[in-house]
This record gives structure tokens, sequence and C-alpha cells, in this order.
């Protein structure tokens, strides 16, 4: 249960402001049509973050405990202060136009290369690699995203006010670094 609650929260909170959010919000003024967009998140999403915690899974049984452990908490670390820099969506990596694959397809492809080296995948393959179920990992970082990207498609440009986004990227970085913190005090998991 800790490792789906503890991926369902550090990712909710940190992807407030990321990349895939800004995403999020450009697909659904560009389209207008929040069931299919929603639907390619989930898909895109649950593909991703499978395939990064099947990686974090590998990656906790090829090395010995005290190198994980001192890989993960350096890895939380890192991730803490990468959390505090604002995401910006670059000028090519804007919305797409629509094509052959829909809204739907559009999403799908969008939101897969988008999260490919984002700090939520990351921290996807960091907890898959400290928690030992997969499942639970990839349930928690799917669901932290449809939590975080969900409210951004359908109230728009709305959904980033309610809360001032520097405070979301300090109390996310905070987690990462308590999860740094446990990891090296041997606390969980």
């Amino acid at each position: 249960m800790d490792a789906l609650l503890v991926s369902t929260g550090v990712v909710a909170v940190s992807e407030i402001g990321d990349k895939t959010q800004l995403l999020a919000l450009l697909l659904a003024a560009r389209f207008h049509r929040a069931m299919p967009i929603i639907a390619g998140i989930f898909v895109a999403t649950l593909a991703n973050h499978a395939a990064a915690g099947a990686l974090g899974a590998w990656i906790q049984s090829l090395l010995p405990g005290d190198w994980l452990r001192w890989l993960l908490a350096a890895s939380f670390f890192a991730v803490a202060a990468w959390t505090l820099k604002p995401d910006t969506l670059d000028e090519d990596e804007g919305t797409p136009r629509t094509s052959a694959l829909g809204v739907f397809g559009i999403t799908v492809v969008a939101f897969f290369l988008a999260e490919m080296g984002d700090k939520t995948q990351i921290a996807t393959v960091m907890l898959a690699a400290r928690y030992d179920s997969l499942l639970a990992v990839t349930m928690g970082t799917t669901l932290g995203m449809m939590l975080a990207n969900v409210p951004a498609v359908l109230l728009g440009d709305r959904a980033v006010h309610f809360v001032p986004l520097v405070w979301v990227r300090r109390v996310a970085a905070l987690i990462f670094a308590l999860l740094g913190l446990a990891v090296l005090l041997g606390v969980g998991g």
C-alpha cells in the first residue's frame, strides 16, 4: 500500500506545472475534446510508466542492497533539485496539428514522447527500484499523472491559477528529498 500511495502522491505533486501538464493544457485549448485527450494521457502514461517501472525493478534485481540504497538516495536528491526548476514547452514540442491519428492518437504519441526522460518517468524508475511492487508503483504513478492532468484538461488555463507553482515545486522537492533521506535511513520500503 505504501508503494501505491507514495507513488501517487509524489507524481501528482511533481506533475503540477510540468511540461506534460502544459501539454495537456495546450491540447485541451487546441482540440476542445476532453475525453479523447484524457484517454490518450492514460494510455501513454500507463505504457511509459510500466516500461519505466520494469526498468526500476530490473535495476533493483542487479544491484546489491547498499549500492541500490545509495543510488536511490542520490537519485531522489537529484530529482528534488530538478523539481525546483520550472518546466516549459520548447517551441518544437508545441501542440501538434490534427492528423490521421485523431485527437486520441496525437495525445498518446505526444504524451509518451514528452514523458521520455521527464522527472516523473525518472521517479517511476526510482520508485520501482525502491518498492517491491511494480504493479503498485505503475498504478500509483499513473494515478498521480491523471490527478494532475485531468483537471488541467477539464479546466484549461484556469487549473494552473489555483495554487502558486513555486510552492508546488517546493513541496514536491521536499517530498523527493524526504524520500532520499528515508532511503538512506532505511525507513519504509
